[in-house]
Parts: structure tokens; C-alpha cells; sequence
């Protein structure tokens, strides 16, 4: 260390490595999923005011404070205040490198320069929203709330804006506070010891030695090498070292950035130790504490290795580790080249990155995502949280992963022939300087009924400017050789097997059209747990998309038949209708509650109730709109629970299983007996003249009876027999299947898509005993 220290210019940044692309360079497709998801979370950036993110770091130098402060975790009284303001400079420069869009930049800008205000009124470099007191808690080893955990977030905001946005006074603020810290650090070590700078590591500190890694890489300052290394934690990172698998009980998040810092430290410096502590990580936290989503943790720490199945709950996956190990993962990509990390990254992204946002509401994300059984994003210790109530370590990383989702599909090589890699396969487009040309890449949208990906290439160069250059294709781990195809103008190419490079040279014109396809096929994957008993519990996924199922808690699944798992056909989202009626001022829905049919009040898309108020119809003729079943027989279906069917027992009205044959299921759907043009009632074909009944002025969960005209004045029966029928509240995602279970089937869709629904993403999967 003292080499590195005395010699910084000694030490050259290591070069082999592939090359990041700029984010100003890729932009996203509008017709994508994530570009949908980075324009949720460009209004959310919008959204919040420049006034109330500096309000506690004016209050802190003693400036004028207008307004109010945000609440959650940014609260005046909160010790971690300030940090989702750092994670907010790194956001908007990141956002403002993907999209150039003005008025973000006027924010960010002025954020910046608030901030400025402050430290300059403070005099000293300080800058944070809370005083400094803070710290010498922090040096005197006293219970306080990770000081250098926001300093951190507050020093990466500063550096992403200069180094995305080329603002120089970010960089004079980054170096004026790392020299109070500096100072400070100097004066713990003199005054107590090394060995209590490195006691004080016990309380999180984030990614304080990463950032000042990359500091050091733009001011060449050995008192920025030197900071970084006192804060590589030696009693964590010395465990990675001796590659021994002890990191149980650690807490998840306080130590990735560490492990990202130390892979810093290699890149700066070139120390061998470092690469194979990044590589020796990566590979037990993917052998012994992953989930099928690619996320890691439970309750926020790590448990025991390959003793995942006893910590399937609601608080699994925090989202900031999954932040954090995509950095570890990229690190390790541009380092190699294989294609395991390329695959990593897309399945941790897929599952535990694109669904933290609630659909496309701005500034609602989650914090853990749960996984065990019956369990919803909506219900967790943190549940949904709030666009200004919240401020969450995850809503921080949240706000930098959908801002930077364009950095990681393309990398690229130098050399006489310049390479680049497409790692990622996202609909966008790469303006390649070094190549000279322009690559734009288009994805079919996946579905589960066409079991393949789809990639289409084309390309254009700056005239006079072709030269040759070196397309290398990632082919996934996931798909099969058998139907993958590579096409270059109509001509096919050779394909490697899975998990390697397909490598193409040429000057690359507006001519050539490069397109791909990769099967996607259905897989299990058993939890990472070593005990026999547990053998049976398993993820399924199909590609990269971990496939969760519709249930509030049922999770038996029989596998060993060609059929167990199916996919749900384009055509029956048309097929899926939501009946209601008025009672007062409000909207009821016909509604599936624990297998009795009530009404309920009109729910919102995405939750439970829209799960259960959503009915597929089904006839023996063939439709395209359910307006077109009036006056034909018809089956009911709930949504979530595809086989099943609302019969008729008697008078009461119930959901059975299809094949059990103890009441009809076929009922003749007619126009309204209210004679509404938009109405339409439901008459039982086993007991003819009667009719699905609500009642009137009923009360919810009441439930729905068989009742014949007679049993109450006609007005009040044609009223209380009559439902409009409008498309469904729910509609099946394009990946679904329906996955056969002994007592019921399940409901598949990707764990992204689900919001407030119930689900589980494991299953008790026992092989079918006729198969055995």
C-alpha cells in the first residue's frame, strides 16, 4: 500500500478491459418496456422540487430554509438525511445522459449550485444535511445512522455530474470535502490508531471507498488513493481473500459496495488480490445465497449458504443489493468477457430491477421484494412507498437503475479493428463513435404462445467513414441451440452453442440487416438449499423472466406430463370481461372471493380485487369481442384460476373445479332484463327462468344467489339480474401460462408485471405419479 501511495504514477489504470459506452451515446426505443420505465422515473425526477431537497442542508449552514422538507428517510430529524439527495445528483445526470432533457438539467443544476451555497457558507468543505456532530459520534464508535453512508451518496452525486454533465463546480465541491475528510480520517489515526478507523467500518459506510477510487482516476491525488484504501473494510474483505464462504449474517448492503470499491482498487492499481476477491464473491453469493430472481438477502442480511428455503417471506431481496451486484457483475463482464456475467446481469435486471416500480405510477417503489408464498409487493414491513414520504435507501438506487438502463447493453473493444459487444438485448439505439457507425437494434416483444427472442440489427455509417469493425452477439445461456438462427442479409451464419460470442467482421452498412433468434424454453430451477426435504421447491422460468404464479398462498404444482405448463393464447385477453352494477353512488363488481361469488366495489387495475373481478367467458362459438357471446351459452372462468368454473348448486352460486361435475357451469348470457343497451343477464341453463341476483342496495361480500322473476317485483329483479359487461380489469400479460397443480392450476406472468396482486415465485413441484 505504501508503493501505491508514495507512487500513484507508478501505477497505470489497467487497460484490458472492455470500454464503457457513454449513456449520451444509447438511447432507448419508445416502443419498449424500458423506455416506458425510464420515462415513469423521468417524472418522478421532474416531480420534485429543487426547494425541498436542499431544505436540511441549508438548515444545516445556516442558511435561509423556504418551504418545507420532504418527509421518510430526508425528515429534519432523521440522521440519514441528505442521502437520497446524492442519489438524486447521480439520477439526473445519469437521466440527463439518456434523454437530454432540458428541464431536468435546469434542476439538477440548481441543486448543485444550492449546494454549493452551503458548503461555501460553511467554509470548511463540509457538506451534508446534518451536522457534523454526526461524525464525531461516527469517530468515537457511538450509536449513529451511517454518517459516511450519505457523505458517500452526496461525493457520487457530485462526481456523476461532472463527470455526465461536465460541471466543474460539482468536481471543486467532490474535492473539498474529500480534503475535510481527509483531515479527518488523518486525525482519527493520529490521535487513536489505524486499528479504530478500521473498527469505525462496523457502521455502514456505502461505496465510500469506490468513489474516491474513481476520484483518484480523474485527479491523479495520492491523498485520494490513500482515503480510498482506509476505506476498504480489511476484516470483510480479508474473508473474500482466504475465499472462505463466511459472509452469513453480514449485513447484504453495507458490504457490496465494498466489494464494488475493492474492484475499483483493482482496476486503479492492478493487484491481483482484488480481481479474485470481486470473482470469489460473486460466485458464493450466486451459489449459496441467490434467489431464482438473481437478488440476494433476507431481512437485509445474508443467512446461511444453501439454507434459502427456511427465508421465503415478504422481506426478501432488498433492491438495493440488487443494485450493487449488478455493479459487481458488470465489473467482472468488462474484465472477462464471459458471458455467465452478461447472463447474470440480465436476470437480476429482468426480476429484481424492472418491477420495483408500481407500473407506470412515478415515485412508487418497493424496498424488498418478497418471494415466499401468497405474498404481494403491496404487503411487506415497507410496502408501496410514497413519491414524498418515503426517501428509502431503494428508493435512491431505484431513481440511479431506471435512469442508467442504457448502460449496460452495448461495451465496446479498441484496437486496429475496433469491437463491440451487445450484451443486452433492449430495443435502442448506439451511436458508435469508434466504429463510425450508427447501430439500431429492435426487439419483438416476448410471448409465451411464440416461444422465441427476436433481434433485428441495422445499421448506418457516416458517409466516407466505413471501416471494418467487429460485431460480438451474446447467445444466451438460457436458449437451446436447436432453432437458434442467425441471419446476415438473408444468408445464414453459424451459430456457436449457448454461452458464447457470436463474432461477426465486415464494414457494416446501411445495406445489412443482422437479425437473430433464440428459442425460449420453460425451466425449473431448484432454491439454493442443500437439505432433502426441500428439493422440491422450485422457481420457474422461461428465459431470463422468472414466472410467478396467482395465488394466495396454494403452491403444489405436478410436473412429469408434456402439458403441466401451457401458454395462455393472444386470443383470450378479448375473451375476459368485468360484470357490474350500480348500487347508489357506487360501482360493485361480480367478484370471485374465496370461492363465493359476491359484489364488491369497483377495484383499481393491478390489485387483488381487479384479480377477482376478472372473468374469462367461454363458448362453444368462436368471437372476438364478448359482446358477441349475447345470447349464446356460456362458462365463466375465474382469472386467477384458469380450469376452474362459477357454477350453480341450487340456489347458491360457487367457483368448483371444472372436472368435478357437481353443479351446472353453463349459463345463457342474455341482453339485460333492464333493458339497457349495455347491460346483460345471466340465466342458468340447468334450472332455466332463473338467474344470477345481486340484490338491491346490497351490502359487499354478500353473496350472489339463484332467484326466479317471481321472488321480488319485476323492477327490482330486472334491476338486481342485470350487469354491464365491459372488458376485463385485469388483462393477461403477454408471457402467461397456466401451470397444472393436483387440487388447482395457477395463473403464470413474469414477477415484474405484478403490482398489488398476490403471488407466489416458488412451487412445491412433486413429479406427477403416473410419470414416476
Amino acid at each position: 500500500m505504501d508503493r501505491e501511495i508514495k507512487n500513484p504514477d507508478g501505477f497505470k489504470l489497467v487497460r484490458n478491459f472492455l470500454k464503457e459506452v457513454s449513456l449520451h451515446d444509447v438511447r432507448l426505443d419508445p416502443t419498449s418496456f424500458h423506455w416506458q420505465a425510464q420515462q415513469t422515473n423521468l417524472q418522478y425526477l421532474l416531480m420534485l422540487d429543487v426547494e425541498r431537497l436542499v431544505w436540511s442542508f441549508r438548515k444545516t449552514a445556516g442558511l435561509p430554509t423556504p418551504g418545507d422538507a420532504y418527509g421518510g428517510w430526508e425528515a429534519p430529524d432523521v440522521e440519514l438525511r441528505g442521502h437520497f439527495v446524492g442519489h438524486y445528483l447521480s439520477a439526473t445526470a445519469q437521466m440527463w445522459a439518456s434523454t437530454h432533457n432540458e428541464t431536468l438539467k435546469k434542476k439538477m443544476s440548481a441543486v448543485v449550485s444550492a449546494l454549493s451555497a452551503c458548503q461555501q457558507k460553511m467554509g470548511t468543505g463540509y457538506l451534508s444535511a446534518f451536522p457534523s456532530e454526526l461524525f464525531d459520534r461516527f469517530e468515537a464508535l457511538k450509536r449513529v445512522w451511517a454518517p459516511y453512508y450519505t457523505i458517500h451518496k452526496i461525493l457520487a452525486g457530485l462526481l456523476d455530474q461532472y463527470t455526465l454533465a461536465d460541471n466543474n463546480e460539482a468536481l471543486n465541491m467532490t474535492t473539498w470535502m474529500v480534503e475535510y475528510f481527509h483531515d479527518r480520517v488523518q486525525n482519527v489515526i493520529t490521535k487513536h490508531s489505524l486499528k479504530r478507523q478500521w473498527q469505525s467500518l462496523n457502521i455502514e459506510t456505502g461505496g465510500m471507498n469506490d468513489v474516491l477510487y474513481r476520484l483518484f482516476t480523474i485527479t491523479g491525488n495520492s491523498k485520494h488513493l490513500l482515503l480510498a484504501h482506509l476505506f476498504d473494510k480489511p476484516c470483510f474483505l480479508g474473508v473474500l481473500a482466504v475465499q472462505a464462504d463466511d459472509i452469513s449474517g453480514f449485513h447484504a448492503n453495507t458490504h457490496i459496495p465494498i466489494v464494488v470499491g475493492s474492484q475499483m482498487r483493482y482496476e486503479v492499481t492492478g493487484d491481483p488480490l482484488y480481481k479474485s476477491i470481486g470473482t470469489f464473491f460473486m460466485h458464493i453469493v450466486n451459489a449459496s445465497h441467490s434467489y431464482a430472481t438473481g437478488g440476494t438477502s433476507v431481512d437485509e442480511l445474508w443467512s446461511d449458504p444453501k439454507r434459502l428455503a427456511s427465508t421465503l417471506g415478504t422481506e426478501n431481496e432488498e433492491s438495493c443489493t440488487t443494485y450493487n451486484m449488478l455493479k459487481v457483475s458488470r465489473h467482472l463482464f468488462r474484465w472477462t468477457k464471459e458471458i455467465v456475467y452478461a447472463d447474470y446481469y440480465e436476470h437480476a435486471l429482468t426480476n429484481g430491477v424492472l418491477g420495483i416500480q408500481r407500473g407506470t405510477d412515478p415515485g412508487v417503489m418497493i424496498y424488498m421484494l418478497p418471494l415466499g408464498r401468497g405474498v404481494s409487493k403491496a404487503v411487506s414491513k415497507h410496502g408501496w412507498g410514497t413519491k414524498f414520504d418515503s426517501f428509502w435507501c431503494c428508493y435512491g438506487t431505484g431513481i440511479e437503475s431506471f435512469s442508467k438502463l442504457g448502460d449496460s447493453i452495448y461495451f465496446e473493444e479498441g484496437g486496429s479493428v475496433p469491437g463491440l459487444y451487445i450484451i443486452q438485448y433492449m430495443s435502442s439505439s448506439l451511436d458508435w463513435k469508434s466504429g463510425q457507425i450508427l447501430v439500431t437494434q429492435k426487439v419483438d416483444p416476448v410471448v409465451s404462445w411464440d416461444p422465441f427472442l427476436r433481434i433485428t440489427l441495422t445499421f448506418s455509417s457516416k458517409e466516407g467513414t466505413a471501416q471494418s469493425s467487429s460485431l460480438n452477439l451474446r447467445i444466451p445461456t438460457w436458449t437451446n441451440s436447436n432453432g437458434t438462427k442467425a441471419e446476415l442479409n438473408a444468408q445464414n451464419l453459424p451459430i456457436p452453442a449457448p454461452g458464447n460470442f457470436l463474432s461477426i467482421t465486415r464494414k457494416w452498412g446501411a445495406s445489412d440487416k443482422l437479425t437473430l433468434q433464440f428459442p425460449i424454453t420453460l425451466r425449473t430451477e431448484a432454491i439454493k438449499d442443500d437439505r432433502p426435504e426441500y428439493a422440491s421447491i422450485q422457481a420457474i422460468l422461461y428465459g431470463p423472466y422468472l414466472l410467478a404464479g396467482h395465488t394466495i398462498g396454494d403452491w403444489d404444482l405436478e410436473s412429469g406430463c408434456s402439458d403441466w405448463i401451457t401458454p395462455v393464447p393472444a386470443a383470450y385477453n378479448s375473451h375476459l370481461a368485468t360484470f357490474s352494477q350500480k348500487s347508489g353512488n357506487s360501482t360493485f363488481v361480480l367478484s370471485n372471493k374465496n370461492g363465493s361469488i359476491t359484489m364488491e366495489k369497483l377495484p383499481e387495475p393491478g390489485t387483488v380485487g381487479a384479480a377477482i373481478a376478472t372473468f374469462r367467458v367461454i363458448t362453444s362459438e368462436k368471437y372476438s369481442t364478448i359482446r358477441q357471446c349475447i345470447g349464446n351459452s356460456v362458462m365463466l372462468e375465474p382469472f386467477d384460476l384458469p380450469g376452474m368454473l362459477l357454477v350453480a348448486q341450487g340456489s347458491d352460486l360457487a367457483i368448483t373445479n371444472s372436472s368435478s361435475g357437481e353443479a351446472s357451469s353453463s349459463f345463457l348470457l342474455v341482453p339485460g332484463l333492464d333493458g339497457n343497451s349495455d347491460s346483460v343477464s345471466l340465466e342458468s341453463v340447468s334450472q332455466k327462468g332463473r338467474y344470477v341476483y345481486s340484490g338491491v342496495n346490497y351490502q359487499p361480500s354478500v353473496s350472489l344467489k339463484l332467484r326466479c322473476k317471481g321472488e321480488s317485483s319485476d323492477a327490482e329483479f330486472n334491476q338486481a339480474a342485470s350487469f354491464v359487461m365491459k372488458k376485463g380489469i385485469n388483462e393477461y400479460h403477454p408471457i402467461s401460462f397456466v401451470a397444472k397443480g393436483p387440487r388447482r392450476n395457477f395463473l403464470l406472468a413474469p414477477l415484474l408485471s405484478f403490482r398489488d396482486e398476490s403471488y407466489t415465485a416458488y412451487f412445491n413441484i412433486n413429479k406427477h405419479k403416473k410419470f414416476e
